[in-house]
């Protein structure tokens, strides 16, 4: 297992994350507590959750598997999407950012949190008023650092100047996602991480099990996260993600990898990329991608595996720059 920095912050975390969402939903306690296990044996040190998944559980279940051992673990959680009925149990006020903090701290029975990432864009709450809570809660010693996910550039690097002027602490991970079938983020995010000196874990690295050679053109499985979750299947409705499937499922067999392994191998080969951050509802869906953090991905391969899916057009139109024509 190769560590890696995140960003400029000094905290060494693993080349994968675990992302804790199964604990407690699509895992019981037994299998999340040996999916854990399997984690921490394998070398992993960073593991993210969330205080909406399963409800809360899924931190109450990580907290008690790290109670032992919370020094030598990095762990995230996030906060924005609705904790209750109240109408303001949700979004990033100060309000909600304060009563989630602690909330999330009681549930993982710990007294700080290494990353607290901003789970999405409240356009009804100014950043200002984000980032001083979030400011507050590191001067308190209730998280380390604040990272952010689902927000566009633009909203990011305003967020990096409100914070530089009025000298209240910065976002210092990003958690986008990423993968061969997702590529947005290599626009506009990725390259903003690398200039800004940000960490980067990446979601959804399978394409919601898209990559897994389970699925493709003529491959519709009777369940799974595609077939029974709304959002997934609407996520990658579109019929290019299954041929992009189907081209990245016969790359992988011509290579003799498991498409799981391949597909986390690539997301990490990533230079703006920390750690991918891998899931799985039991111990066999874990094993293939564990296998990623030690697969080596080239640059002739990294290449070849692009090609397979369609790049993203450029942040501008004017690519004069990239071909070296001028008019």
């Amino acid at each position: 297992m190769e560590y890696r920095t995140v960003g400029r912050t000094g905290i060494k975390v693993s080349n994968l994350a675990f992302g804790t969402m199964s604990f407690g939903s699509t895992a019981d306690e037994a299998t999340s507590k040996a999916m854990f296990n399997r984690c921490r044996e394998a070398g992993i040190n960073l593991f993210d959750s969330a205080d909406v998944y399963a409800g809360g559980r899924s931190e109450e279940i990580l907290g008690s598997l790290i109670k032992d051992s919370r020094d030598d673990v990095v762990i995230t959680s996030k906060v924005f999407w609705p904790t209750g009925q109240a109408i303001n149990a949700r979004g990033l006020s100060r309000r909600h950012i304060m009563r989630g903090v602690e909330a999330s701290l009681r549930r993982m029975q710990t007294d700080y949190i290494d990353f607290y990432i901003v789970h999405d864009f409240d356009e009804t709450t100014a950043i200002e008023e984000t980032l001083r809570a979030l400011d507050d809660l590191q001067s308190q010693g209730k998280i380390l650092h604040a990272g952010v996910s689902n927000w566009a550039a633009w909203q990011i690097m305003k967020a990096q100047g409100i914070a530089a002027k009025g000298l209240l602490g910065r976002f210092e991970l990003i958690e986008p996602m990423y993968s061969l079938v997702k590529r947005q983020a290599e626009v506009e995010i990725l390259p903003m991480a690398q200039a800004e000196k940000m960490g980067v874990i990446a979601y959804s690295p399978l394409g919601g099990g898209l990559l897994t050679g389970k699925y493709g053109v003529a491959k519709h499985p009777t369940s799974g996260r595609l077939i029974d979750e709304a959002r997934y299947s609407d996520r990658y409705a579109d019929a290019e993600n299954y041929e992009a499937a189907d081209r990245f499922t016969a790359y992988a067999k011509e290579h003799n990898v498991a498409p799981a392994t391949l597909a986390v191998a690539w997301v990490k080969a990533n230079s703006a990329i920390t750690a991918p951050i891998i899931g799985a509802r039991n111990l066999e869906q874990l094993e293939d991608s564990l296998v990623a953090a030690d697969f080596k991905v080239d640059k002739e391969m990294y290449a070849e595996i692009a090609d397979l899916s369609r790049t993203p057009a450029p942040a501008t139109d004017r690519t004069e720059v990239l071909t070296g024509k001028w008019h």
